[in-house]
């Protein structure tokens, strides 16, 4: 199934530049694994970096001097705590088992494909994972919608981020499958519904809880950790 909404290019940057915390880099890694043409446009990214590295090294040589004056500074200078864990960002791994609903690195992260997860009930049929990434930044999630039901209307504090795994959801007039990504922020008002015929699973990455328009949701919303 063709790929039709890709990861921006803003954010594929912030990926391959290690400036993602591990939370954005599993939903940037997951929709790699499922997208030849965003692998195809790392690749481009990291080598004109490789490129342009090269030609700065070139034109001003790194001495035996210069790195023991960065070791020194280093040295010298506090340690910061990070807010969220960046380093050792997930690697997206193409998988040639074309039976797995969930690619790697997410397999992984959440110990089996999805015929042996273990869902925890959201209310009318929707259910949902929470993943542990140790990023404090981020909420990591799994859901799964009902085929035909949509997901009460909301807005984000934020950025949020739904990966289609299995299934579609449509939000407006746009059509999201398997493999496709959806960034949305706090300008977007919407409501996905997942099309007939199928439930969709989805990762959705968000940085704060979403801000649901129905009283009645938000009164069970810390209930539900949404």
């Amino acid at each position: 199934m063709k790929t039709n909404h890709h990861i921006s290019d803003a954010l594929l940057l912030d990926y391959a530049s290690g400036n993602l915390s591990e939370g954005w880099s599993l939903a940037v890694a997951t929709h790699l694994a499922l997208c030849p043409n965003c692998r195809r446009t790392l690749d481009a990214m990291e080598g004109a970096a490789g490129a342009l590295l090269d030609k700065v090294v070139g034109e001003h040589p790194v001495t035996s001097n210069d790195w023991e004056a960065m070791k020194a500074r280093i040295a010298c200078e506090p340690v910061a705590t990070a807010p969220a864990r960046v380093a050792e960002k997930p690697v997206s791994r193409p998988s040639a088992d074309a039976t797995a609903v969930l690619p790697e690195p997410l397999r992984s992260y959440v110990g089996s494909d999805v015929s042996g997860l273990k869902w925890r009930a959201l209310g009318r049929g929707a259910y949902q994972i929470r993943i542990d990434t140790g990023d404090p930044a981020t909420q990591v999630r799994l859901l799964k919608i009902p085929a035909g039901k949509p997901v009460p209307e909301h807005t984000h504090v934020g950025r949020e981020l739904t990966l289609v795994l299995s299934g579609s959801f449509r939000d407006g007039d746009d059509l999201f499958q398997r493999g496709d990504l959806e960034e949305a922020d706090g300008n977007l008002l919407h409501t996905p519904t997942a099309t007939e015929g199928e439930d969709c699973i989805c990762l959705a990455v968000t940085e704060a809880p979403l801000k649901f328009s129905s009283w009645v949701v938000r009164m069970i919303q810390p209930i539900l950790k949404i």
